[in-house]
């Protein structure tokens, strides 16, 4: 086995020898004058040494490349230079090339294999460094070859950088926890598609279930097979289908809301009691409160709430002056409201504003679930195939479905004026409360399963993370209980077998302890500036070769044309054999549906 690989390595091509000063953290390389006009930086390295009466191979990435010349640096020459541009005697040949290369993993050669270890001592200078090709990676990653996942090609170079993506459970390839991701960067650097390549990493492991909350609806319409903008869209559909994943696409027209609770909070922000003169915004929420406990006291369900006798309760609840003042103590206060009631059109009130609130409550509508049911069946680990689910929660959704088969009911939102129908109410405070309860679910089912001594081996995915959980506070109570429930779960979710996914387009705006909790890291362009790159020197440890490497990534968006872009990311974690040092690792991202769906095997 030793010997194979040593044959391998023996084939690749030598650039440079360890040079000095080096350290086992970060070794000097003299580079060979054969290598001098290769593109070297980024590039997989690796070295063979001897240490405890074993052979040991250290690999790392070459993170810098300089030239010296100490006769140009002698103030002498530098003038007779400056008078004849180059002095033959010395200018080229005697440049030298220094190259830095830092350890990100190292491997033993024993009996069993080639395990785990680390640099504890520097080899001596002269010993060889060899660039890494595929089949040294093979060959030295072999027992763990069907574990191991791709989404790139080491930076800048042709190898392809080994990843595993591991359910949370025990087992062979079960990490034996779950752990929190984050990927981070600007628009347009691939980080959406990138964490749906992660997504299908984690779909090929039956017992393992994803939910997918998905505020703007991008992994909806790829999962549907809808077109998406931009020139990489992956067969998410086809992928899955392959791979026997059990997969629901879930709107808000799908989903039953069912706590009294969100009744209230909806009702009291679509303006109903606005509407009968209930001005003040603490007598509306009163109003509400003593509407919800009188219509629970005559046992109405929230399923429903649509129906036009209960709307007719509600109505003559308000003219109740036991209800009244409850509400509005004024006598004047509560006269305003009998009057403006004689005013509004009953029936107007009721479609325009009654309707679209009450619907998100009504179990009858077709293809329709209860928010209990679906969380029911996403921890279901009785399970053969545990599914995923996507929570598609866009404003767009609900137009896009307003004719369709579901239920032909328009959308209503924003400007209530122009309300209409049997619409369903919808805005981005019902989209954060939408999103607590599921957070809420999620919290309830990990801690049942942990009191029984279950790992529930999810995954949650959470695109904007950035919106729901920022660093600043939110402008709103709803908003703020997201953002509080996002750094609760990420903070006490893991140890049930929770792990998260957060995406977000920036670092230094969102909340600082789901970063404190994210133990996988990748970064893509456009965190090189400000606030962001102080963030992101915080995250990485002050390993500034590594960051200067990170700053030499190119907008992918600055390329002549589709096929030349490069998604290139910095990653840091346990998300590779070849990074369990702890240090970072870059990779440029596949930039064609074919290339990925081949190296992994997802093809037909």
């Amino acid at each position: 086995m030793q010997k194979s690989l040593d044959q391998l390595i023996d084939k690749t091509e030598r650039i440079g020898v360890i040079g000095s000063p080096s350290s086992t953290s970060e070794m000097a390389l003299d580079i060979l004058a054969s290598a001098v006009n290769k593109k070297l930086v980024g590039e997989l390295a690796l070295f063979r040494y001897h240490q405890d009466g074993l052979s040991h191979y250290a690999l790392g990435q070459i993170t810098e490349v300089k030239l010296r010349n100490v006769w140009h640096e002698d103030p002498t020459m530098r003038s007779l230079i400056r008078q004849r541009g180059r002095v033959d005697a010395v200018s080229e040949r005697q440049d030298t090339h220094l190259g830095e290369m830092t350890i990100s993993a190292v491997f033993s050669s024993g009996s069993n294999g080639y395990r785990p270890s680390i640099l504890g001592t520097v080899p001596a200078t002269g010993t060889p460094i060899h660039l890494v090709n595929d089949d040294v990676l093979s060959e030295l990653l072999s027992p763990y070859r069907d574990q191991l996942f791709y989404l790139g090609h080491v930076y800048g170079s042709k190898p392809l950088l080994p990843l595993w993506f591991k359910h949370f459970d025990t087992g062979p390839r079960g990490a034996g926890e779950a752990y929190h991701l984050g990927i981070f960067g600007k628009t347009g650097s691939g980080k959406s598609v990138l964490a749906k390549m992660i997504l299908l990493a984690y779909a090929r492991y039956p017992e393992m279930a994803i939910l997918v909350i998905d505020p703007q609806g991008e992994f909806a319409k790829e999962i549907r097979g809808e077109a998406v903008l931009g020139g990489f869209q992956l067969p998410m559909r086809d992928v899955l289908n392959r791979l026997k994943k059990p997969v629901q696409v879930l709107g808000v027209r799908n989903l039953v809301l069912d706590r009294w609770n969100l009744f209230e909070h909806i009702l009291l922000e679509s303006g109903f009691f606005q509407r009968l003169g209930v001005k003040a915004v603490d007598n509306q929420r009163q109003a509400t409160e003593v509407i919800s406990e009188q219509l629970q006291k005559d046992s109405v369900r929230l399923a429903d709430l649509h129906r036009r006798e209960n709307f007719d309760k509600v109505w003559k609840y308000l003219q109740e002056e036991r209800i009244l003042v409850r509400f509005y103590a004024s006598k004047d206060a509560r006269e305003r409201v009998h009057q403006q009631m004689a005013d509004t059109n009953q029936n107007d009130l009721y479609q325009t504003v009654w309707l679209p609130v009450t619907q998100l409550f009504r179990e009858d509508r077709p293809g329709a679930k209860r928010v209990e049911r679906l969380l029911a069946s996403l921890f279901d680990l009785a399970q053969a195939q545990r599914p995923l689910i996507v929570i598609d929660l866009s404003v767009e959704q609900m137009s896009q479905t307003s004719h369709s088969s579901i239920e032909s009911l328009p959308l209503f939102g924003g400007d209530r004026s122009q309300s209409q129908g049997n619409a369903l109410f919808w805005n981005d405070m019902i989209q954060a409360l939408v999103i607590k309860r599921l957070l809420e679910g999620v919290r309830t089912a990990a801690e049942y399963a942990y009191i029984k001594n279950r790992s529930l081996n999810t995954l949650v995915l959470m695109d904007e993370a950035h919106r729901l959980a920022p660093r600043e506070d939110p402008e709103n109570e709803e908003k703020r209980a997201v953002r509080g429930m996002l750094i609760d779960a990420a903070r006490t979710t893991r140890k049930y077998g929770v792990g998260w996914m957060f995406i977000s387009q920036t670092l230094s705006s969102l909340h600082r302890e789901i970063l404190e909790q994210l133990r996988i890291f990748f970064f893509g362009f456009g965190l090189g500036m400000g606030a962001e790159f102080k963030a992101l020197s915080e995250l990485v440890g002050g390993r500034s070769k590594a960051l200067d490497l990170y700053q030499l990534f190119r907008d992918p968006h600055s390329s002549f044309d589709i096929a030349s872009r490069e998604y290139s990311f910095m990653t840091i974690g346990p998300v590779s054999p070849l990074s369990f040092a702890g240090t970072p690792l870059f990779f440029n991202a596949f930039n064609t549906v074919e290339e990925f769906l081949d190296t992994n095997k997802l093809g037909q």
